[in-house]
């Protein structure tokens, strides 16, 4: 899950402007709200498709790197969105979600029976933690994926179109950050002291 770093005509990757991180995660998220109030799911769909496609290819220009994470959610967007349109069906696109979230648990359990905690490789620049805190912290993320992915299930077999778009746009961004916030005492008991944060980032550290 570290940044997949692809070059472009041997040149290395560039450092990217605050505002695209954001644009890449959350844009396709507004987009699809606001076309679906109006024309609903399956327009809606089509725009989703559309602006992850144009924001993956501009973070690409501006970046030269593929973050594996929107990597993969653009390629779910692309298979369930594709499949939603062709078949006009708005089965695939409810369960979108649920395979992002159920592949991410897949890939956090992967790389701990491996041993590697991979959510080091994304958060390690942010935060310093003790091999035991970032595996624990790797596992609770896990399982906290595989729950989204179960409740996304259970949203969308049981309640309206309506309800499920709003519980999409807003339920996951929102119980996802209560969740995070959530982790903020694990986080704090296995920290590094900053000398140890210090000497990790130092030659050969």
């Amino acid at each position: 899950m570290a940044e997949t770093k692809i070059e472009q005509d041997g040149k290395a990757p560039r450092a990217a402007p605050a505002w695209l991180r954001p644009t890449v995660d959350y844009g396709p998220l507004a987009v699809f709200f606001l076309v679906y109030l109006k024309w609903g799911l399956l327009s809606a769909t089509a725009a989703l498709l559309v602006v992850t496609l144009v924001l993956s290819a501009l973070s690409f220009a501006m970046e030269r790197r593929i973050a594996p994470l929107p990597l993969l959610t653009a390629g779910v967007v692309v298979v369930f969105g594709g499949l939603t349109l062709l078949l006009k069906d708005e089965t695939f696109i409810k369960m979108k979600p649920t395979i992002v979230q159920f592949l991410f648990t897949a890939v956090l359990l992967g790389g701990l029976a491996m041993g590697k905690p991979l959510l080091k490789l994304v958060l390690g620049q942010a935060i310093a933690l003790d091999e035991t805190g970032w595996r624990r912290l790797t596992i609770r993320w896990a399982l906290f994926f595989a729950a989204m992915g179960v409740l996304n299930e259970a949203v969308w077999r049981t309640q309206s179109t309506d309800f499920w778009v709003t519980f999409k746009v807003f339920g996951i961004l929102g119980i996802t950050l209560l969740f995070a916030l959530a982790q903020t005492p694990l986080i704090l008991r296995h920290r590094l002291p900053e000398d140890d944060e210090a000497a990790g980032s130092g030659p050969g550290g």
